[in-house]
């Protein structure tokens, strides 16, 4: 996938439906969320969507959705993408969702991981991963970085998108 963000303050949550005969309400929402300079994007949230550390998100929070830029998208204003994963801002941490190849770099070049024998390797599920993180899309949660290029980090926790 080719993952690409938005970082905005939720204006609105409403239910989003997906079928006509409404089978499947309650179970989609729509995420209306503003940046500062006022861009709007709509984030279609399902059932499958991956929300880090597993938090309640109401409106007037700062979150962050992560996409697919690649995938088809209807041609309105706002412009709406279907949400792979949702992150609630909290101070001091940050979230970067992308492939992250052989040694562990991500596809845009801007982040290094350096994992330890400390650190969380989850599935989605909160099970342990048993299997190597690289070469595979990853959720990464981290503070501090260096101050290289690209920059590198020791993750509080990593995520696989299976």
């Amino acid at each position: 996938m080719n993952f690409k963000s938005f970082t905005g303050r939720v204006m609105e949550i409403n239910d989003f439906s997906v079928q006509q005969n409404n089978s499947g309400s309650g179970c989609y929402k729509i995420f209306m969320v503003a940046d500062r300079e006022g861009s709007v994007v709509n984030f279609i949230i399902e059932p499958g969507t991956y929300f880090v550390d597993h938090v309640l998100v109401r409106v007037g929070d700062i979150v962050t959705g992560f996409y697919d830029a690649d995938a088809p998208a209807p041609f309105i204003y706002p412009p709406q993408f279907r949400a792979i994963v949702m992150a609630k801002e909290k101070s001091g941490q940050f979230v970067k969702v992308d492939f992250f190849d052989h040694q562990l770099v991500s596809s845009d070049g801007s982040l290094k991981l350096n994992i330890n024998r400390s650190t969380p390797i989850l599935l989605e599920n909160g099970q342990s991963f048993t299997g190597r993180p690289s070469n595979r899309e990853l959720i990464v949660v981290y503070s501090n970085t260096t101050r290289s290029i690209p920059a590198q980090t020791t993750p509080h926790k990593v995520i696989v998108l299976c």
